[in-house]
């Protein structure tokens, strides 16, 4: 996983708007790098890396939209806030709609834009650490013999012992013995937490 620093990406055909909005971000702290339109950003961006994407809708080649679905198709799930103006709205709209996570029209408000990209940034940093946290609970479900990975299947389909045994033509101590080691390798302290590990590791989505 990238841990280097995130990234505003600014991607907009007006250069005056593009630097007023780096100098705004830069004012305070943040780092940005610009683009003026989307093939550029793609022949730039390091897939994995970080950060946000601040997209005009309306740009000469592909789209702000147009964009937005090709990264979405290559599973680049990078935060997208969308700049638009008054007659863009409803477009912008529809790209919420397919994920993106907020849209803002020009002239835009300082605070109302710096405090969307902080919680772009916030996003994105919390589905990196969910990923990291499925990668790592998989690993623990790979470290399992392949029997162990049967019982727990069933446990978490709510199976019972008795009918895990009978499935699997072996005892119900020796299925208590599986399940114990599946609940120490995956350091789960109950069912309802096995199930939740197990759902992460499948890359579920969660719920707490």
């Amino acid at each position: 996983m990238n841990m280097s620093k995130p990234l505003i990406y600014i991607v907009d055909d007006d250069d005056t708007f593009r630097k007023s909005l780096q100098w705004l971000l830069e004012s305070v702290g943040l780092a940005v790098r610009t683009f003026t339109n989307a093939a550029e950003f793609l022949d730039n961006y390091v897939p994995g890396s970080p950060g946000c994407l601040v997209l005009d809708i309306r740009m000469p080649g592909m789209s702000g939209l147009q964009l937005q679905d090709l990264l979405a198709g290559r599973g680049i799930g990078l935060p997208v806030i969308f700049l638009t103006g008054h007659g863009d709205v409803p477009m912008a709209v529809a790209a919420v709609k397919k994920g993106a996570l907020d849209f803002i029209q020009k002239p835009y408000n300082d605070q109302q834009l710096l405090d969307l990209v902080n919680s772009a940034l916030k996003r994105d940093a919390e589905l990196r650490e969910q990923e990291a946290r499925s990668h790592q609970i998989a690993s623990l479900v790979g470290s399992m013999t392949p029997r162990e990975r049967e019982v727990m299947d069933a446990v978490v389909s709510g199976k019972s012992n008795k009918i895990i045994a009978e499935e699997l033509g072996v005892t119900i101590k020796t299925v208590e013995a599986h399940r114990a080691r599946v609940m120490e390798k995956m350091g789960a302290d109950s069912l309802a937490h096995l199930v939740h590990l197990v759902m992460t590791a499948r890359g579920a989505r969660v719920t707490t």
